[in-house]
């Protein structure tokens, strides 16, 4: 297996290994769990991609999630992130999956808002369109490492809320439904995750957090932005450019990312899986202490 950087200090493409590989052998699994810790973004070019083989690859990192409601996929461990109605005719603009699509635009980490949170999602893009809809991605590791040593102590010590609604909000009021708001109640994460397989710290931020706990909210959002925006600045990211057969693995731990616009009459089908976290990646580094002390 090659390991290729893709630049920007993070991600690296891997070559000489294919998914099936990885959920056949425990040998090509270590070698990319290990590209994965030290990397945070990989990539895989020319796959035979279906659900199976994408479930199968996935299943070798961990439990998946299962879809929540409100979202194409609903019980299934596949997230079906696209632009097509049912008879496969692209969706107007302010149609709801539209809309969803949409708010992907946003700078977020997958599932922060959830009582689980994601250690990985792995994506494949089905249907690209002929330009855009190309996926950005930045390193919250490093922007913890330019952090000064008094902010990274501050940081590591508070804790933020996250709500899957505030984030929908800032594309449309309505586009999350109530059954979506009963099932995601707002999730308290520590703003610093720090991964055992190598002792890095990453901010743990997302377009999903809205409140810091103990803090004043005008002071919270004013910290969670300039967060945000140091981790997002120009020059900061690389934008994959997607080609049929790509397949996309990232950490949710060490990284924010977001789509990017298309043209609204092209269509673009991506699927998507995703990893729960565990204690073994670090999860009890970031629980409040009345989760922990719960457990």
């Amino acid at each position: 297996m090659d390991i290729i950087p893709l630049g920007k200090g993070f991600g690296a493409e891997l070559r000489g290994v294919t998914l099936a590989d990885v959920a056949a052998n425990d040998a090509a699994y270590k070698g990319v769990r290990a590209a994965f810790e030290e990397h945070s973004v990989l990539l895989f070019r020319d796959q035979d991609v279906t659900d199976e083989t994408q479930l199968a690859y996935s299943r070798r990192f961990g439990s998946l999630e299962i879809t929540k409601v409100g979202s194409e996929g609903t019980g299934t461990n596949l997230v079906i992130l696209k632009t097509l109605d049912d008879h496969g005719n692209v969706v107007p603009e302010d149609h709801r999956l539209a809309l969803r699509n949409k708010a992907n635009q946003l700078w977020h980490a997958d599932s922060t808002f959830k009582s689980v949170p994601a250690l990985a999602s792995v994506l494949s893009a089905r249907i690209i369109p002929a330009q855009g809809g190309e996926t950005e991605y930045v390193s919250t590791r490093r922007a913890f490492d330019r952090l000064d040593d008094a902010m990274q102590k501050r940081v590591a010590s508070l804790f933020a809320w996250h709500d899957y609604a505030h984030s929908r909000a800032k594309i449309a009021p309505d586009i999350v439904a109530a059954s979506e708001r009963a099932a995601l109640p707002p999730q308290c994460w520590r703003m610093v995750w720090t991964n055992p397989a190598n002792g890095r710290s990453a901010l743990y931020i997302a377009s999903h957090a809205y409140a810091v706990e103990g803090m004043e909210q005008s002071a919270a959002v004013k910290l969670i932005a300039e967060l945000a925006e140091a981790a997002t600045a120009p020059g900061l990211s690389f934008t994959h450019i997607w080609r049929q057969g790509d397949v996309l693995m990232w950490d949710n731990r060490a990284t924010l990312h977001r789509g990017r616009p298309w043209p609204p009459n092209e269509p673009r089908l991506i699927v998507r899986t995703t990893i729960s976290a565990t204690d073994a990646d670090g999860l009890q580094s970031v629980s409040p202490p009345a989760r922990r002390a719960a457990e």
